[in-house]
């Protein structure tokens, strides 16, 4: 896995209880219906571009490249958010996914 961000990290050693409690939520989520790991990780994707949470889309994208899911794919998210979140706003997260895929 690639090196997480200094602000992650802080959290992670200022509020261990508080962390291992969000870690358990992701986990209880992840389990409470029938999408595959690879269908829930392009619908975080697309949350991320929709919130335009850079530094999401960024984890997003490594965590998906690590499971094998192809640039396109991810490429594909983006084009979908087009008309929902406005061509301007797809275009920086196209450029946020292209700072990993390149």
């Amino acid at each position: 896995m690639t090196k997480l961000p200094k602000s992650y990290t802080d959290f992670q050693e200022a509020y261990p209880e508080v962390f291992r409690a969000y870690e358990q939520l992701g986990t209880a989520v992840h389990a409470a219906g029938p999408l595959d790991a690879k269908t829930r990780g392009l619908i975080k994707l697309a949350m991320a571009i929709a919130g335009r949470h850079e530094g999401a889309v960024h984890a997003h994208v490594r965590r998906l490249r690590e499971a094998g899911v192809s640039a396109e794919e991810m490429r594909q998210v983006v084009l979908l958010a087009i008309p929902t979140i406005g061509f301007p706003a797809a275009m920086a997260a196209m450029s946020w996914v292209e700072d990993l895929l390149e």
